[in-house]
């Protein structure tokens, strides 16, 4: 009998806070050569894959072509916003409220945070839609956060130039996450080291288990981002697409403190999925700025990792209209990583065709880092109960050619 999206959500949510074991999980009889589950990349999603499947008691096998938390990686770079607003939708909400406490679990025992709880604002024109089913998903869900029309976000940050007619909120308790030291955390927390393999499709042996980079084992995972199409063109090309993604770190004068916490959050410029966002100074990389599209289509591998003059000079225009006293701030580095995109914006988590125990993972970018947590904890059951139903909207079968992107 297969369960109701609200009893896997209950169930994720239990297992991620509380360290629950999921149903199946006793570690399987080994054998000489033989690993329970080889997992094939060390980026968000296959860390917290790689953890939750360890910590369940089973043989894993990681790989990785660089290593976690490598520049080259979607799951790379200096730091990524963790928000629960997602419109009102509430499988990613929910997905991202369990991660969020996974996070702070971990975090929480490190010299140094991986989570910052800076809060998150949002702002955008009054009476946006998006922005009203998100509030409403928050206020349903006794998520902690404080709402105010222009005057309110004027007079709460005087450092933004906020448009009359703007309205906005701010959660409380969520925040930005360290992006590439962050993965490097998760995979050290489950006692795992990733091994140096460029991995191919998997080959399928005659006592049914596969063979994927040289490692036996009785299941594989697959969750290497943009480098998914490349390992299997014929299925993924045109479905999971990799762009080229820029960001942006200005610095403030010395000693301002307006752009750092606790005076300023993560913010969220909204109008329309036109999304503009940012994050304040941590841990000294300076006031980091992008914009929320699809850049052109790359080679993970072989793109130019050089920021454009021409996307500089955008973000200082913008940086001009709402934040002045960065207007002539130095610009002090920036990065060129990608997004992999599916064709809405959905993530993938299915079998990969023909192989009952090989799975599929990603279509993460530009919001799934947060969600490696619940993402993690999803696949390990289905790993571990091969009952347990694939949630449509992660169906490979959802996933289409023609981009028409949904979830923001």
């Amino acid at each position: 009998m297969g369960i109701t999206r609200r009893q896997a959500s209950v169930a994720t949510g239990a297992g991620l806070a509380a360290g629950v074991l999921a149903a199946g999980g006793a570690k399987a009889a080994g054998a000489p050569g033989i690993v329970d589950v080889v997992v094939v990349g060390a980026g968000v999603f296959g860390a917290w894959t790689a953890w939750r499947l360890k910590r369940s008691g089973l043989q894993v096998a990681l790989l990785d072509a660089y290593a976690p938390g490598n520049a080259r990686s979607s799951s790379g770079g200096e730091s990524r916003v963790i928000r629960l607003s997602y419109g009102g939708d509430p499988l990613y909400s929910q997905m991202a409220r369990d991660s969020l406490a996974a996070w702070a679990d971990l975090s929480a025992r490190q010299t140094l945070p991986l989570l910052h709880r800076t809060g998150v604002l949002w702002f955008s024109p009054a009476g946006d839609d998006y922005m009203a089913r998100s509030l409403t998903w928050l206020k349903a869900n006794g998520v902690a956060h404080q709402a105010g029309d222009t005057a309110w976000l004027r007079g709460r940050y005087p450092q933004i130039t906020f448009r009359e007619g703007e309205s906005g909120f701010l959660e409380d308790d969520s925040g930005a996450l360290i992006a590439g030291r962050g993965v490097q955390t998760v995979v050290a927390d489950a006692g795992l080291t990733a091994q140096r393999v460029q991995a191919g499709p998997p080959v399928r042996l005659s006592d049914g288990t596969v063979q994927v980079g040289g490692v036996r084992a009785r299941s594989a995972v697959y969750a290497c981002g943009p480098w998914l199409p490349k390992i299997f063109p014929d299925l993924l090309k045109g479905r999971i697409v990799a762009t080229r993604q820029e960001v942006y770190h200005f610095g403030p004068a010395a000693g301002d403190g307006r752009f750092s916490p606790p005076a300023l959050p993560v913010w969220a410029d909204f109008n329309a999925g036109d999304i503009v966002y940012g994050l304040p100074g941590l841990e000294g990389q300076g006031f980091k700025i992008a914009f929320d599209r699809h850049g052109v289509e790359v080679d993970p591998d072989a793109q130019d990792r050089r920021v454009s003059s021409e996307g500089v000079a955008e973000a200082r225009a913008y940086l001009a209209q709402r934040f002045p006293g960065l207007a002539e701030a130095p610009f002090v580095h920036g990065r060129v990583c990608q997004y992999e995109n599916s064709s809405n914006g959905d993530l993938l988590i299915d079998r990969l065709p023909g192989f009952d125990q090989v799975w599929l993972v990603g279509g993460g970018s530009g919001h799934g880092f947060k969600h490696g947590p619940a993402v993690g904890d999803r696949v390990a059951r289905h790993v571990m109960d091969p009952t347990l139903p694939v949630e449509p909207r992660f169906s490979l079968a959802s996933k289409q050619a023609v981009r028409k992107r949904t979830v923001y």
